[in-house]
Order: C-alpha cells, then structure tokens, then sequence
C-alpha cells in the first residue's frame, strides 16, 4: 500500500496539506476548526475516557485547551494525557490527524508545578526584551515537555485605562515597549524551529487596553489612526520582526463592529496589511456572543459562520458555533466550502510546521527534568529583582542595613503566597486550598535574609478587602517595639468576579457577599485606583508610631497613593514578583540587588486624571482640572536607585536626515555614585510640526545597562527614518519631511540630553518598515 502524501516527511508541507485536505470531508475538515476541553473526554483520574472522547472527537478535533490547566493534572500525569489524546486520534480517527494542544502561559505554564515568573506588568518594568526572551525559553521547555503546542500568550495589548482588571496582564501603557516585550516573548516561544517550539498567540487584537468605563469586554472607541499607530503597532512587530505564527481576536466592538466578526480586522489588516500567515484562535466563547451579547447575529449557526467568515479559524475552547451547526450551514448554502478549506489549511500548515505528524509523543518520565530546575528558580528570582521599581527613597533609607535589631513586617500581602501571582497563573485562577508550587513571602524572604539573630515581627494588621481593623492594634504595637516597618500592602490578583459573574451573582452582591476576594485581575474592573479596604488607614496607623516606614506594594494595576508618596519616606513598587517574590524584595530591600526597575505606566494622582499616558497629545497634556494638574504622581518610565547617574556627550551622525536613510545618536552614562547600579538610557523622539497633531514625545529606543561605580559606558541608538512615519490625511503611513528633537532620560519626565535633527527629502510611504532601533553599548 503507496503510504500517503501528508504522512511523508521527505515531502514539503504545501504539498502535505493539499494532499490532507483533499482527502477529507466536510464533516472532517469542520472538526479541525474546533476545540475540545479536558473534561469533556478525561475520566476523573486524568486518563482518556474512550467512550466520551467519540462522543466528543467522532471525525477528530483541531485543538485540545489546557489539559493540564483545565484539569490540575501535574505536569507527568499531563503528559501522559496528552499521549493518551494523541494516540486515540492516530488510531481511532480514520485520517490520524493529531491534535494541537493549547495552554496559558501568561507568566510561566499555567498548570500545577509550572514556573511562575513575574507578570507581564513587571516584566515591562525591566525594560529588557532579551530577559523576556529568556524567560519564555524556560516556558517553552516545560510546555512542549508536557505535549503542549501552542501557548495563549503574550498580551500586547497597550494599557490606556487602568480601571480595567487586566492591566497586569500587560507590559504597559507605550506601543514601542510593548512590542518590543511582546516580540522578544514571542521569540522566546518560538524558537529558532517549530518543531521544538511553542506557537506564541499574540492577543487581544485589537484595542483591547482602552475598554469604555474601564470595563472588560466594552466597546472600544478608538479612530482608526490610533488604533493602527498604538495599539496594532505591537501586533505588526511581533508578527513582521517574530513571525508570531496565533492571534487571538479580542471580546469587544469597534465602531459598532464585534472584534471576533470582523472581517475588515481579522482579514484586511491582520492579513492584508500586517502580512500575518498563522492561525487566528477565538478568545474563549467569543463567538457566541455575536449572538448573546453584541446583538449583531440571530442565533449560534449565524454566529459561527459570521466568525469564520471574517478570518477566525478556530473555535476554543469548545464546539459550540462550529460543528454540526458549521457543517449544515455549508449544506444549506449559508457559507462556501472554501471559506471552510482555507480555514483548515491555515491550520494543518502549522500543525505540519509544529512536526505533529512526526514526532507526536512526549515522555512523561522525563517531565521532571524541565520542572523548576535550579537554573529556572534563579531565573524567577533574576525577573523579579528586574521587575521592581523604587519609587521613593528619602534620605537614603534603604537599603535596609542587616544588623537592625528589631524589624517590624506588618500588612496583608506581607505573608501571603497567592498576592505575589498574577491573574493568569494556576492558583490565582483555581485558588486551590494548598499551593501547587513553592512560592516565598516577603516575609520568608526578609527572615532568611537577616538571619535568627535579628527580631523580625510580623502582624497581618487587616485583609486585602475587608472593612475589619481588628488587627490594627496588633500591628501598632508590632511597630512601637520594631526600630524600622516594612509595610506590605497592595492587591491580589485572580478569577473569583469572573467565575461569580458566571454562576450568575450580579455585580451589586459581588463584594456585599463576600463573593470577590481579589480587587485585581481579568473581569476586576473597578471605579477607583486606591487601596482597598482599610489598608491606608492601616498605613497611617503605623506612620503614626514614628517610626520609619518603607512600603512595599504588591499589587497588579497603579495605584493612586498621593497620601502615600507625600509621608513615607521609602516605596517600593514590586508588581506581582511570582514564586521568588521574597527573596527578590528581600534583595532589594537590602542592598544586595540595587533596584532598576522603571514604570511601563504613569501613576495618576487619582483615577480622574485618566488618561494619563506620557505620550498625549499637547492639547491633552497641558490642559489641567480646577484641583490638580494633568501631570501624574509618577511618570512612565521613572525609577530610582541606589546610586546616581549622569547623562553627558550627546552626539548625532547628522543633522539632517534623507527619507531613506538612519541616524545614529549616542550618549555617555557615567555611574557617579558609590554602588554599582543598573540604568536604563531611554530616546524619545518629538516631531515639531506636523500635518497632524502629534504626541508631545514617543518613545523610540532604550538600552539597560549595568555600569559598576565610576564607570561609564557610550549608548548608541541607530534610529531609521521609517520609525518617525505615522498615518497621515491620505490614510497612508507617511514619513514626513521637517525638524525633530532628540531626548534622551532616565524618564520620559526626567531629560537629560537634548538636541534636533531635520529630515529633508520629499514625503515617503513606508510599507515594509523598521520598527525598533539599533542599540549597542560601549
């Protein structure tokens, strides 16, 4: 019997999935284009329920979502199946199509024992793409470990109202740092070859950072200039610099138009403009609320086909549009076959690339090697202290001298392993009853940090939410008998509104019952940005011992904490730090890592101020309210350290630029205090007059850079000409002639260096362009 065609390695793929796809039938050809979850053909030991996966899998199945993160299934009984899966559907399907199996991995493998990194939010406070990049290497190591093929991130979307619960899950409020972050994931992911790597899924495409009313899922009203100059800006990069080969569509509408049903975004831009190639995968029940929600289709068939229609390949994480209902609307002329066969095609061409119908099985017994190595502790630890941004520090209070005698840790995130994790890691999204992976307090940290001979006291002082100030005299005394307060205090991040709002509980009971126990995270969307609970009045109880206070914030959106910045003289922002979360403070707060982290966000003074974001308009900008100005209480990228710095020799190649050409702008930073330290060069460009209003200042490059005391090192960005173009009156991204400014800080606020260069030349349409600046270090 002539073996054939798709089966052959020795053949290219185009030619194995014509001769797939022609072999199929439409009932076939549908089943690739939906998705299955674990419980819908696991037994409750975790092993393959034959009976209920024919039920669910009778013509095969596209994908598989989270088997391990759907099922707390650790990481060898996942693998083992994953197996089971893949050797049903190679057997018991009359093609033997595999199965491309999905998992979230937002800050590390969303499953029981994976690693949990820093989220997104503190990964953008690095400012260092190549650690991203190093972090997802680790990531995918332990995905493809457990047969996982495909991961369901990054989040590149451009954070613009920090109301909505998922401004963790980003790396900020700036286009060029979240697609620089977003690519160099997507990187890592990948990897060099398919067929050891992890499709990275770029998502929520798109706008998905700028919800009305700060509210998950709400419309997004953005022009369609902003919306392709900040907010697809990290998609094209990523897909054009990474080849993110997955995007996700994202939950709400523009103009009226649902995301997962349109056709002029799934299609025309994503395909047309930004040359996409890989598969589009529904946002989780997305397309049924074409029909629930947004109004715009009249039942789950018109749904599905509305979708499909518009460039959405595959339905997650069940079949619920798709299926039958796809295959009778074929049959009844509501939708071509072809529209169907492109879909597959799409979608076998990755699962060839992948090497599926290769090299299919994984090997449980080795599973252990890849899962919280030594080497990928030391990693979360190197992330997290990267992370952390020092917002204050008065009078040299920290570092912390490791001799104090009595120190005082008081606050509800001081002791707390599950306020360290972002929203999507596997116990803030199942909050199980014991912790599926070691993760240290800040507590623990300080303690093994200091040592027994020195008097650590810890009080939880309130909780996270709650109303009771029962502990408050508890904590006071903890302070009054302490030299110095470390005060842990913040958010918690998880799915408790989300899996409520599901269960039906209306929004008004949500906090009255006690259903929400974490104010951050997706569908946390709130009204204000302060403290919940009593935890200022907390914080001012303990300031009120006189004693010294240094605050520590655990917490996964800004927060508005004027009172905070104005009394305490020493504050650390941490973010959400994951598993080393301890000993990376503790680092900091010590002196043994010197802190360089710098804000992806502006903090605004009150959540009145919104929005707040650095690179405005003028006109935004300089206008103030009768009560405070439009200038936030931290600016995006600022940061402090333990030693100081200083910016001279500014130097540009030219002072004019040609349309086609680059110039290079260099800067000497010189460490001139007395530790070593790390600081991040930021360039700016403004464009001085234009044919539209533009931002006052844009981020165009950055560089982190480690320079030991006295020492100094020349930063050299190489800025093309291509990354000053903008969508101009024609539509069209144009790059125009007349004069800029170079600013180049250690803050958007905080310039040090300034000087202007002219581009000359006639106006130049930039198609195939770069996006990111060259930097190299002296």
């Amino acid at each position: 019997m002539v073996e054939p065609l798709y089966k052959r390695k020795d053949v290219p793929v185009d030619v194995r999935v014509e001769d797939l796809l022609s072999r199929m039938t439409l009932e076939e050809k549908v089943a690739q284009l939906g998705s299955v979850g674990p419980l819908e053909i696991l037994d409750e030991q975790g092993n393959l329920d034959p009976e209920k996966a024919a039920q669910a899998m009778p013509h095969g199945i596209g994908q598989v979502a989270r088997i391990a993160g759907a099922s707390g299934l650790f990481p060898k009984e996942a693998a083992e199946a994953s197996n089971q899966v893949q050797k049903y559907l190679l057997t018991q399907t009359r093609l033997g199509i595999p199965a491309l199996i999905h998992e979230e991995c937002l800050s590390g493998l969303m499953s029981p024992g994976g690693t949990v990194y820093p989220q997104s939010i503190g990964m953008g406070s690095s400012f260092e793409p190549e650690l991203m990049e190093r972090v997802t290497t680790e990531i995918r190591k332990q995905m493809r470990a457990i047969g996982t093929h495909l991961g369901l991130s990054p989040v590149v979307d451009v954070a613009r109202d920090f109301r909505w619960g998922r401004v963790e899950e980003t790396f900020g409020e700036d286009p060029y740092l979240v697609a620089s972050m977003g690519t160099a994931y997507i990187r890592g992911l990948q990897g060099d070859d398919l067929r050891t790597g992890v499709v990275g899924t770029l998502k929520h495409f798109a706008g998905h950072g700028a919800p009305e009313g700060g509210r998950n899922h709400a419309p997004v009203n953005l022009s369609p200039r902003e919306l392709r100059e900040m907010h697809i800006f990290p998609y094209e990069a990523a897909i054009r610099e990474a080849k993110a080969r997955s995007v996700m569509n994202a939950y709400h509408s523009i103009d009226g138009i649902p995301c997962a049903g349109s056709r002029e975004l799934l299609t025309d831009i994503l395909r047309g403009e930004l040359g996409f190639e890989g598969v589009v995968v529904s946002d989780y029940y997305s397309i049924r609320l074409l029909h629930e929600d947004h109004l715009v289709a009249e039942d789950l068939r018109r749904a599905g086909v509305m979708a499909l229609e518009a460039g959405l390949d595959i339905e997650c994480p069940t079949i619920e549009c798709y299926g039958d209902l796809l295959v009778s609307a074929v049959l009844d002329g509501l939708i071509s076959e072809a529209v169907v066969d492109n879909a597959v095609r799409r979608h076998l061409k990755l699962k060839f690339e992948l090497g599926l119908f290769d090299e299919i099985f994984v090997e449980p017994e080795r599973v252990s090697v890849v899962f919280e190595t030594p080497e990928q502790r030391a990693l979360a630890r190197e992330a997290a202290q990267k992370s952390i941004v020092l917002l204050k520090n008065e009078n040299g209070l920290l570092p912390l001298a490791k001799d104090i005698k009595k120190l005082a840790v008081i606050g509800p995130n001081a002791n707390c392993t599950r306020s360290v994790q972002g929203d999507y890691t596997y116990d803030a999204h199942v909050d199980p009853e014991e912790d599926t992976i070691e993760v240290v307090t800040v507590l623990e940290g300080i303690k093994a940090k200091v040592g027994p001979e020195v008097e650590v006291r810890y009080a939880q002082g309130c909780t996270i939410m709650g109303e009771s100030r029962e502990g408050f005299a508890e904590a006071v005394q903890c302070a009054e008998e302490s030299d110095l307060v470390v005060l842990v205090i913040g958010g918690k991040s998880g799915l408790s509104g989300l899996i409520r709002r599901e269960e039906g509980v209306s929004a008004v009971d949500f906090n009255q019952q006690g259903l929400v126990t974490e104010p951050d995270g997706e569908s946390h969307d709130r009204t204000d940005l302060v403290l919940t609970g009593v935890q200022e009045e907390l914080v001012k109880a303990v300031h009120a011992t006189g004693k010294p206070v240094v605050v520590v914030l655990i917490n996964g959106r800004p927060l508005c904490i004027p009172w905070i910045a104005e009394n305490i003289p020493a504050i650390v922002e941490a973010w959400l730090p994951g598993e080393e979360a301890g000993n990376a403070v503790a680092d900091v707060l010590f002196g043994d890592y010197n802190p360089g982290g710098k804000l992806p966000v502006s903090i605004p003074r009150s959540v009145g101020q919104q929005p707040v974001h650095y690179n405005r308009l003028k006109m935004s900008k300089s206008r103030r309210y009768i009560s405070t100005d439009a200038e936030p209480l931290y600016p995006f990228g600022f940061g402090l350290s333990y030693t100081t710095f200083a910016f001279s020799d500014l130097e540009l190649s030219s002072k004019e630029l040609e349309l086609a050409e680059d110039i290079t702008i260099s800067c000497r930073v010189t460490n001139t205090g007395e530790r070593a330290g790390e600081e991040v060069v930021q360039l700016y460009i403004r464009d001085h007059f234009a044919s539209r209003a533009r931002p006052v200042q844009e981020l165009k490059g950055f560089k982190r850079i480690y320079l030991e005391p006295g020492e100094s090192k020349v930063v050299r960005f190489r800025l093309y000409s291509d990354q000053l173009a903008f969508i101009g009156l024609d539509g069209k991204l144009t790059v125009e002639p007349g004069e800029f400014s170079v600013l180049i800080g250690s803050s958007s606020k905080d310039i040090h260096l300034t000087d202007t260069f002219t581009v000359t030349g006639l106006r130049k349409v930039a198609y195939a362009r770069k996006y990111f600046s060259e930097v190299t270090v002296e």
